[in-house]
């Protein structure tokens, strides 16, 4: 028999409370953890997912390439289990797993699509208006493409890869936290660095506009997530802005303003000669 799902209170709880349930407007992606099978490898996917929460990471991403819509919903009813409401939870790639998983009353709050996934129009039809729904992006034509959405189709982007990873073999060139931060300017919606992170980019890289970070291996693969995932997020509260970042309607804002100029970046958002840093 599993474990009893935890209920989501809603808007307006108290301190301590979970955090309620589907609501974009509150998303905090500032410590998220994408989860990896062979990495977490004994201890298991729902046992890293538990400890790293534990430890501060605010957002889960369950990603699991190759299991079936059943398999897939018996890790949606563990994880949901693991987090506890104490952190936002969506699925990878699967918008047909996250549907199934809200129609059987699980606590998911939404999917994260690449660019070769579901539409995300479709995803936002099916999922509603109060779900989370992330994109990712690293080029020019990404943006412009985002752009052309109706407003509150996306609400965040993962952009990558910082630098080379092992974890994503078919990754695009590396950015660099330059690129990234020459990305997240041009923007119109909350950007999330991934892809070769280390807790010594997070100052440089919320100076450049990150509004979190996604991490790998550097919970998954660690000896204690729990300890990794504190030391992650007490560096991520340290690297505060020296200035107020812009809010999401002024990014917007900005962003159409300097498309219909032609002001958007056209060349390639990587570093020197697309160089890591």
């Amino acid at each position: 028999m599993s474990a009893a799902i935890p209920s989501r209170s809603r808007a307006g709880a108290p301190a301590g409370s979970p955090v309620p349930a589907g609501t974009a407007a509150l998303l905090d992606p500032s410590v998220y953890l994408v989860t990896d099978r062979a990495l977490c490898g004994a201890r298991g996917v729902a046992e890293t997912v538990r400890l790293a929460v534990e430890g501060g990471v605010a957002m889960v991403q369950l990603r699991e390439k190759h299991a079936s819509l059943d398999e897939q919903l018996r890790q949606v009813e563990e994880l949901a289990v693991a987090i506890e409401g104490r952190a936002r939870f969506v699925v990878n790639d699967r918008l047909d797993v996250a549907v199934a998983a809200r129609d059987r009353g699980l606590p998911v709050d939404g999917v994260h699509l690449g660019q070769g996934d579901e539409q995300v129009g479709t995803a936002r039809a099916e999922l509603g208006d109060d779900a989370i729904l992330g994109l990712t992006a690293n080029a020019p034509e990404h943006l412009d493409a985002v752009l052309r959405l109706p407003s509150g189709t996306v609400d965040y982007l993962g952009v990558g890869v910082i630098r080379p990873t092992a974890t994503k073999p078919d990754h695009p060139p590396a950015l660099g936290v330059d690129g990234f931060a020459r990305f997240a300017a041009a923007s119109p919606l909350p950007c999330v660095a991934i892809g070769g992170v280390r807790i010594e980019d997070l100052p440089e890289l919320r100076q450049g506009g990150a509004a979190g970070v996604a991490l790998v291996s550097a919970l998954c693969a660690a000896p204690d997530p729990a300890a990794a995932a504190r030391r992650f997020a007490a560096a991520w509260s340290r690297a505060m802005p020296s200035r107020a970042t812009p809010s999401r309607a002024t990014r917007s804002r900005d962003a159409r303003n300097g498309a219909e100029e032609g002001a958007l970046p056209s060349p390639g958002f990587g570093g020197a000669e697309g160089a890591p840093r």
